[in-house]
């Protein structure tokens, strides 16, 4: 086994550190000059706080030291693999975040006049263009904060385009693959409609009698990502696209696993009319914890009303940057009164998007593909090394070829000596590898769903590999050793249902605090 030790800090809380009237920073006050400008600075009396917040009290070097232990606590991607499947944890550039976080981004404001964030609106206008080229669409929001919201704002599109067309009350389904992102039933429903599941066909493609069983005048649309959760290129695609548009329905793309065909093949051109695009995953930005993300989503020009000239276009949400050719200028265009209005302050999250085109500037067209070929590479050269290794087998079609990811299982492990995916998980932690993303899809049984995406070096895959082989010889000669897993992080095994229980999850100092009192349940 590599020999590895993650720090165990005994670290307290942040709240818990420093001590009354201990100072790190100073917030400077507001020159002459510029409160004769913007005036006195009154906190309205309904919302002012009647004392100060109790934030934490640190010195600087307090602080950097807590991070800093946090840090050596952890996983990330600079220290090694992250191969979550359908999670695209690649490599985030140094240089984007440099560029993303400069301060004369950082200290914008959103109400500037627009004269004065000419260079920011280029920016986000670039962006909005070769997003929808990449996808093979007409137009793109920025708008979406993150994927969820990207799905989320996809779905009320096909809802307003059912309601402008005066078809809502019989337009009540959206049809979704059981091998989907478990966020896209949750969208679907959130916008006001049934979901309706459909299986997979045993070579991981969507089961098309099933599909036509499922589609009726009431389908209002189908959401779909492809490659899909399995990795699997969706070979009936057009097909599919053709029986969705045959009842008036529209075909929504899950941008989830864009990193398996960017460069080579569009969602536009396999008859997606709505798709939306992960900057956290394809273009290498950060995800949730060192986020935020963001999810811009594109539509091609389909006609809505076209007597009225009302097409998909018009229906996008939030604000959106247009170019006026004659006076040389970027200006923002809000939403019109077809569209589905706001879902978030300004332009999302401009950070992110900001990191994103970085990564397509510095890349090119033909950087992206590349891209995609070597994360495709990689994926397979993975399955190539686990062919015949005792214990893992591969669902779906397991000769078939794979794009960005792999769903492998354990279930042959856990049928002979009881050793689950959750523990093939934590031994990979016992050896300094982060876990692939473990029981989804949930069509696969002790599914282990892995992919090391374009950033990953073959001899991490392979030492990858060589663990998990070790795992399974491991668990055939001692099946009781895996449950001890794991001994050398931080923390060792977690009770998962305690963990996710209300009686004891603590997401607040406020609530940790009256939990260590004992007027809010146990704290253990």
């Amino acid at each position: 086994m590599r020999v590895f030790r993650q720090a165990k800090w005994p670290e307290p809380i942040i709240f818990e550190l420093g001590d009354p009237g201990r100072i790190g920073f100073m917030v400077p006050e507001l020159e002459k000059e510029i409160l004769e400008i913007v005036g006195e600075i009154a906190i309205p009396e309904k919302i002012r706080r009647s004392s100060p917040p109790k934030l934490p009290e640190l010195s600087e070097v307090e602080t950097l030291r807590h991070f800093v232990n946090l840090t050596q606590m952890t996983f990330g991607v600079e220290n090694g693999p992250l191969p979550l499947g359908s999670c695209t944890m690649k490599y985030n550039p140094r240089i984007a975040a440099e560029l993303a976080f400069d301060p004369r981004i950082t200290m914008l404001h959103p109400l500037q006049d627009e004269d004065t964030v000419q260079g920011i609106l280029e920016i986000l206008y670039n962006l909005q263009k070769w997003l929808a080229n990449i996808v093979g669409m007409d137009a793109c929001s920025l708008h979406p904060a993150a994927g969820a919201h990207g799905e989320l704002t996809g779905v009320l599109i096909i809802r307003k385009y059912h309601e402008l067309k005066n078809q809502i009350d019989k337009k009540t389904e959206i049809i979704v693959p059981d091998s989907a992102h478990g966020t896209n039933p949750a969208s679907s429903a959130m916008a006001g409609f049934k979901v309706v599941e459909i299986r997979s066909a045993p070579d991981g493609n969507v089961d098309m009698e099933a599909l036509k069983a499922a589609v009726s005048d009431t389908t209002a649309g189908l959401m779909l990502t492809n490659p899909s959760t399995l990795g699997l290129f969706e070979e009936n695609i057009v097909e599919i696209a053709r029986i969705i548009h045959e009842v008036d329905g529209l075909l929504y793309y899950d941008g989830a696993n864009l990193n398996g065909i960017m460069g080579y093949a569009r969602p536009g051109d396999m008859g997606f009319d709505i798709a939306h695009i992960n900057i956290h995953k394809t273009f290498s930005s950060p995800h949730g914890g060192g986020g935020p993300g963001a999810g811009p989503v594109c539509v091609r020009n389909v006609p809505v009303i076209p007597e009225k000239n009302i097409y998909l276009k018009d229906l996008l949400p939030g604000p959106i940057v247009e170019y006026d050719k004659e006076k040389d200028r970027y200006y923002i265009k809000w939403p019109g009164r077809y569209s589905i209005g706001v879902l978030k302050a300004f332009f999302g999250n401009v950070i992110p998007l900001v990191w994103g085109f970085i990564y397509i500037l510095a890349l090119g067209p033909q950087g992206l593909k590349e891209a995609t070929e070597q994360a495709v590479l990689n994926t397979n050269y993975f399955i190539k090394l686990m062919e015949g290794v005792k214990g893992y087998s591969i669902p779906y079609d397991p000769g078939r070829f794979r794009k960005h990811e792999v769903v492998l299982s354990a279930e042959p492990m856990e049928r002979d000596v009881g050793v689950t995916a959750e523990d093939v998980a934590k031994g990979l932690l016992d050896a300094g590898f982060y876990a692939p993303t473990i029981y989804f899809p949930l069509i696969v049984k002790e599914a282990l769903m892995t992919e090391f995406t374009d950033t990953e070096t073959k001899e991490n895959i392979e030492k990858y590999a060589e663990r998990l082989k070790e795992i399974s010889d491991i668990a055939y000669k001692d099946p009781k050793e895996p449950k001890k897993w794991p001994q050398n992080t931080a923390r060792t095994r977690i009770d998962n249902v305690k963990a996710s229980h209300p009686r004891y999850v603590t997401p607040t100092w406020r609530v940790y605090r009256l939990r260590k009192e004992g007027k809010l349940g146990a704290l253990k």
